[in-house]
């Protein structure tokens, strides 16, 4: 089941660059467009953030500590993601670009650049992706149900509050991963100062109830020190 990405919805955009100030300045500029932005500063974070799905569209460097953009796109596609990828450089030759293009980028621009040109390019790639955004997402046996924020196994069904289904799209949408307890204090409390890692430990224990309640085999695993993640029960 699926639903358009109209436009004037809201977008999650992912920014990877590792000059801190621009990084922060292109967020500011997608804020003030009201576009939650994430950012980070080398490749293999941004690698493992932009894996989790939960981006419409990414930002992406090429040249960056740990793993440089161009591995990271390639990767991305060898992984399936398909989300639309801007690449960002201080290279101007047409052999970058066409190199940049044939690794999996869907847009390419140089630096310097104009504020209206970035939000222009953002702006076609996601409209160009139209993407047919799920309206659920499923897990072993659970699936939820991003319109109506129930959480379903078989026949039995139980509505999740706006901080649960919160915490419980994050993972499910990152099931390849740890999800930390401050990405989801991050990313669900939104950097909130009365908010803290008992408020995500809390949010944690209402959804193990609920699936419970469902009697599902899914249970939330705690990994110390690392964070949750999803597993199948058998």
């Amino acid at each position: 089941m699926y639903r358009y990405l109209w436009e004037g919805m809201p977008m999650n955009a992912l920014v990877v660059e590792d000059e801190r100030n621009l990084a922060d300045a292109i967020c500011k500029i997608l804020a003030d467009e009201g576009t939650r932005a994430d950012v980070t500063y080398d490749g293999p974070t941004g690698l493992s953030m932009a894996k989790s799905g939960m981006y419409d569209c990414i930002v992406l460097d090429v040249m960056l500590p740990g793993m440089d953009g161009l591995e990271v796109v390639r990767e991305l596609r060898r992984a399936n993601v398909s989300t639309p990828v801007l690449m960002l450089t201080a290279r101007t030759s047409t052999a970058d670009k066409v190199t940049g293009l044939d690794a999996g980028a869907d847009d390419y621009m140089t630096k310097p650049f104009e504020t209206e040109e970035l939000l222009a390019r953002l702006r076609a790639l996601t409209r160009r992706t139209g993407d047919v955004i799920i309206e659920e997402l499923k897990f072993g046996d659970l699936t939820l149900d991003l319109t109506t924020h129930d959480l379903r196994c078989g026949t039995r069904s139980v509505h999740l509050s706006g901080k649960e289904f919160e915490v419980m799209q994050m993972l499910m949408s990152s099931t390849s991963r740890v999800v930390s307890k401050r990405d989801l204090l991050n990313r669900v409390w939104g950097g909130n100062a009365d908010a803290s890692e008992n408020s995500v430990e809390a949010y944690v224990s209402f959804l193990r109830k609920k699936i419970n309640h469902v009697q599902s085999t899914v249970q939330i695993t705690t990994l110390r020190m690392l964070g949750y993640r999803l597993e199948v029960i058998e």
